[in-house]
This record gives structure tokens, sequence and C-alpha cells, in this order.
């Protein structure tokens, strides 16, 4: 099995097999646990997306131009999403779009063992987390790597296995979450471990700082909190439990006394930061009889807020604009998606399942454009012997966008890297990586950085 086509089929895997129940899914999921989990009801979910929506471009927007932000220089990318509203803007980079340097960071992703991390950009580093918890940091102009640490568990048999987790940087400290159910402060210099905190299920989102907490959801829908200075645990949320969902996490989103967290449940839910009092929370589900994979109702992407308003998609067909301060729906999609939308200027743009391009008005949610990334896409079949029992191999995925330059860049499972022209969606560069990528790039110091399925972190100029 191809490298692009295991990890697609670690992180989807339970969409796949949702239309034969949930009995089958919790049989192969071998990171859930014994006890029996609750299950929200579909009378508790209604539609808030109209049957008669369609993804295409509205006739009033055809010739309209629309306004991005000026491209800015960004020296650091600390947090998943680069700041604690996930939300980054426009990055000033000139763009030769040539590889500078590539480095292995470790235990490539296999059966079991997943890279899901983005790479974190301070302080001259870039950080970095393999399929197997091990942190490393590197040089970000040479990519020469300058310390390395296994934080895999070792006082517990039974955490043998686990995958996923993540990166985010403060204050000169480092703080990672894993699969091995473990969150810890790293020194950002030295590699050496400040505190570990264990929990209960495993996390395998990557953990937002912010006002002094670090925050991050754990398998079972609990959003946990820690003192970032101390490592003691806060205050926590249970959102509802799900016994079919993707196994990956997003990370929460923080404004000001709020944070916003996305679950498998395709529950977007608003807190307090200080005390975990919720604000409100809202479904993103819409049922389908066509699909069941529509049960999926997992937001795996990184809910953004961006002035006033949070944007998040999730796996059951819901991409959504919300009023960050009541959590009224301001607008909303049919889009299916597992990656995180980038608001920027007056448009919003997001990364469908299908490959499609989404360009749409901020206030409105009117279509500007789409643009199919697949576009000619001819499938093809492996394996097999003289073509009996050759499998398909699927439409290559996409990651969420960034935008370098007023240019949106976007990877592929296909090793694809593509520069897009944010006002029209035309394409304007590409480069092979020579490896699938199904994490999102950053961008720092005149450089974007991708962290390959193979273990390799890459660095183009």
């Amino acid at each position: 099995m191809t490298p692009n086509v295991k990890s697609l089929a670690a992180v989807l895997m339970i969409a796949a097999l949702c239309a034969s129940g949930c009995s089958t899914i919790s049989k192969i999921n071998p990171f859930q646990g014994k006890e029996a989990k609750e299950v929200a009801t579909e009378g508790e979910r209604i539609s808030i997306i109209s049957a008669d929506q369609k993804l295409e471009p509205a006739d009033a927007l055809k010739g309209v131009d629309f306004a991005l932000p000026p491209p800015e220089a960004v020296a650091e990318w600390p947090l998943p999403g680069g700041t604690p509203e996930q939300a980054m803007g426009n990055v000033n980079a000139s763009l030769n779009f040539t590889v500078a340097w590539r480095k292995g960071i470790g235990m490539a992703s296999k059966a079991g063992e997943l890279i899901i991390a983005p790479p974190i950009v301070a302080a001259g580093k870039v950080y970095t987390l393999d399929a197997q918890a091990t942190v490393s940091a590197h040089n970000a102009q040479t990519g020469a790597e300058l310390w390395r640490v296994d934080m895999r568990p070792t006082d517990n048999k039974r955490d043998r296995e686990g995958f996923g987790g993540g990166l985010a940087y403060a204050s000169g400290k480092l703080y990672m979450t894993s699969g091995f159910r473990l969150v810890a402060q790293i020194d950002a210099t030295t590699g050496r471990v400040g505190w570990r905190a264990r929990t209960e299920q495993p996390i395998h989102g990557a953990p937002t700082v912010a006002g002094g907490r670090v925050l991050a959801v754990a398998l079972d829908n609990t959003l946990l909190t820690y003192d970032a200075a101390t490592g003691v645990p806060g205050w926590t949320y249970q959102a509802l439990s799900e016994s079919a969902r993707i196994l990956a996490a997003a990370s929460p989103a923080v404004s000001g006394d709020t944070v916003v967290a996305a679950f498998g449940s395709g529950e977007l839910v608003a807190l307090r930061t200080a005390n975990g009092n919720d604000l409100w929370n809202v479904a993103l589900s819409r049922a389908s009889r066509t699909s069941a994979l529509s049960e999926i109702r997992d937001i795996a992407g990184r809910p953004v807020i961006y002035q006033g308003d949070v944007f998040a998609v999730s796996h059951s067909g819901v991409f959504a604009a919300t009023d960050l301060r009541t959590g009224q729906a301001r607008w909303s999609l049919p889009v299916v998606g597992i990656t995180s939308p980038l608001p920027a200027g007056d448009v919003v743009y997001v990364v469908a399942t299908d490959g499609k391009l989404i360009c749409a008005s901020r206030e409105s949610g009117q279509i500007y454009w789409v643009h199919d990334l697949n576009e000619g896409y001819v499938p093809k079949k492996k394996g097999g012997l003289w073509g009996i029992g050759a499998q398909t191999v699927p439409k290559p995925l996409w990651t969420n966008p960034i935008l370098v330059n007023t240019q949106l860049i976007v990877a592929s499972s296909a090793g694809q890297v593509e520069a897009i022209n944010a006002k029209t969606g035309a394409i304007e560069r590409k480069v092979e990586l020579g490896a699938p990528a199904l994490i999102g790039p950053v961008a720092a110091g005149n450089m974007i950085y991708l962290v390959t399925d193979n273990g390799q972190l890459i660095a183009l100029r």
C-alpha cells in the first residue's frame, strides 16, 4: 500500500466503514475503550442546510472584485493555525517555489502510526512531531537538526501504540500533546522536558496555548486545559460522544476571553477561557439520504475566528459562519470537509474532501468561484495479478490552504504543492515533493514548510 493510501485509510477508515454500522467500527478501532460510549441520536441534530443549495458561483458576484489583506512579514508560526484565533492572514514571502532543503524528522507514517502534526516555527527553529511521538528542532534556514527527544511513555505497558497530537510554542516553551495520552512542556532551546501530565484518553490534535493555558481536545470529545507554567489540570468540558468518527481532532481557537472548540460529534462550542462556562453550542450537521458518510459529523479541521465570526466545516457536509458573540448562524454551504477554512479580507476559502477549492463571500456565503484541484484526474489501478484484484487509487486529498503573497498554497496526498491565484483560482505554479503531504503548510521567514507522510520536513523558498 502506498504511503498516501496508508494515511488516507487511517484517517478516513472510520468514515468509510460507517455504512456497515458502529459496532463494526468499534471492533476495528484500537484506540477506543471497552466501555460503552454514549451515542447522540439523530433526533438531537437539525440540518441547517437547505436541500436545494448548490456549490456554484453566484450570478450576482460575476465580475465583482474583492479585497484581500496586504502581505505582511511573518517571522514565526508558533501555533497550529499561526495565531490563537487560527487565522494568520496574508504572509509576505518571495515565492521562487523551489525546494531549499529537506530533512528527516523520524518515523514515517505506517499502519497504526501517523504523522498528523503541522510544523511549528519560532525563535529561528522549526519544530516537528513524528509518527512515534519524537519531537525534534531544526534550524529554520538550513534544516540542521538541533535536538531530538523521544516522548513515548515508558511507565505503562498499554501505551505502546499511539499516534497524532501536535505542538504549540509560547514564551520559550514548546507544548506537546500525544496519542500516547500525554501532555508535556519542553524547553524550546534545549529539548529538556519541563512537566508531563497523563490523560485518560489519547489526544490526536495539536494544542493551543493562550492566556497561560494549554487547551486540547481528547479522543472522547473532552476539552482539557492545563496551566502552561506548571502543568496543573484546569477545567474541562465534555461534549457528546460518538462511536463513529475520524481519528483526528481540531485545535481550539481563542479570541480574548472566549475559546471555540470543535468536536467529533459535529458540535461547535464557545466557552469562557477562565472557567469553561459555555456560551453557545451549535451542531454543524446535515443528514443525507444518498451518503451514509454524512453520519460522520466530525469537525476535524481547526475552527477559525476572524473579525467577529467563527468559520468551520464538518465531515457531515456543513460549512458555516457563526457569530462569535451570539452563536447565531450567519450563513452555511453544503461542503464536506476535514480541513480548516481560510478567511482573509472579504472572502473565505475552504477545500472540500472531493478536491473542490471554494472562494466565498465572508459576509454572505455567496460563491465567487470554485476550482477543482483534481481536474483532469484519471483513475488508476494498483496491485492485483493480471488486472485481478487491483485497487483503484483514490483521488488525491488536499490540505487546508494558506495565503502567501496573495497566492493560495495547498499540498496533496499525491505529493504536489500548488500556488493558486487567490483572486481567480487559476494555478500559477506547481512543485513535486516526492512524497504525499496531508498536513497543511506553514509560512514564516520567507520560507514555506511542509511535513510529508514519509517523515520529511521540506522547506520551499
